[in-house]
């Protein structure tokens, strides 16, 4: 069932702003400290550019999670001119610059430099449940035929736009992921801020590289899958569920011009079978 307010959580971290304020990030650095236990196990990657509004959000959600996985935190600084880099470091969590500018360059420098066995792919605009950590390497540790996870998602409005009409945009989405999944293509379904897989077998695929207009977390969800590292698997526990603002529908138009190209893309696609459906 799709949750028609956000949770308390949520949006008690949503609503402490940008979290510049120095016991704000005290916070993420304590949290953080406790997080990683040593040797990393998971490595969570997270491409930022110009974030200082909202990467601070995103890493207190991560450095509260509830696992008793080592876990690091990778933020790759992707040319920034903002505090993007300042606060990720005051916080205490790792940073890297990757001057090519691109998802794709910063994804595989995470993923190049990441010390953990597992790999999940964060955003920075996004707030991630207490459970996101653990729900999302879990079937990966407990089952070598499944090479990727990907799980669910739901929309912080940030504009005009109510939280009611995107309760109902997301059910409407939900029926395209459907199709994708049962008549075309699942890893269309696949998003970058929500998705894990094993280092190695993602370094032996070529990590993110990917030919020209088809996205870059669809593709490497493709490659682990045609390489026999096994079955993509949709993560559905709603505690696992990621909160991420609203800019990617802004972009696209608004609202139902978003689902508009969504099923367009769905019933009329080109020949690449992973099209940038963005959200």
């Amino acid at each position: 069932m799709r949750p028609i307010t956000i949770p308390s959580y949520i949006r008690d971290i949503w609503n402490t702003g940008s979290i510049t304020k120095e016991n704000n990030i005290d916070l993420v650095k304590q949290h953080y400290k406790e997080l990683l236990k040593g040797e990393p196990e998971v490595s969570i990657v997270i491409p930022a550019y110009n974030e200082e509004k909202n990467i601070m959000r995103t890493l207190l959600s991560l450095s509260t999670n509830t696992t008793s996985r080592s876990v690091e935190i990778i933020v790759v600084n992707n040319n920034s001119v903002d505090n993007t880099e300042m606060l990720v470091k005051a916080s205490g969590v790792g940073c890297i610059r990757e001057t090519k500018q691109g998802i794709t360059a910063a994804r595989n420098k995470g993923l190049a430099n990441a010390k953990g066995k597992y790999i999940l792919n964060a955003d920075a605009d996004s707030i991630y449940p207490k459970a996101w950590i653990e729900e999302m390497v879990a079937p990966l540790a407990n089952n070598d035929r499944v090479s990727i996870t990907y799980g669910r998602f739901a929309f912080i409005p940030t504009g005009r736009t109510s939280r009611f009409s995107y309760f109902l945009y997301e059910n409407m989405a939900d029926l395209v992921r459907w199709f994708n999944k049962t008549f075309r293509e699942e890893a269309v379904n696949v998003y970058g801020f929500n998705s894990g897989f094993r280092k190695a077998q993602g370094i032996e695929v070529n990590g993110f590289d990917h030919p020209p207009l088809v996205n870059e977390d669809g593709w490497l969800a493709i490659k682990l899958r045609d390489k026999g590292y096994g079955k993509l698997h949709y993560v559905t526990n709603e505690k696992a569920r990621v909160w991420t603002d609203d800019r990617r529908i802004i972009i696209d138009g608004g609202l139902w011009n978003a689902l508009y190209l969504r099923i367009k893309r769905t019933l009329f696609p080109s020949k690449n079978m992973i099209h940038r459906t963005d959200l």
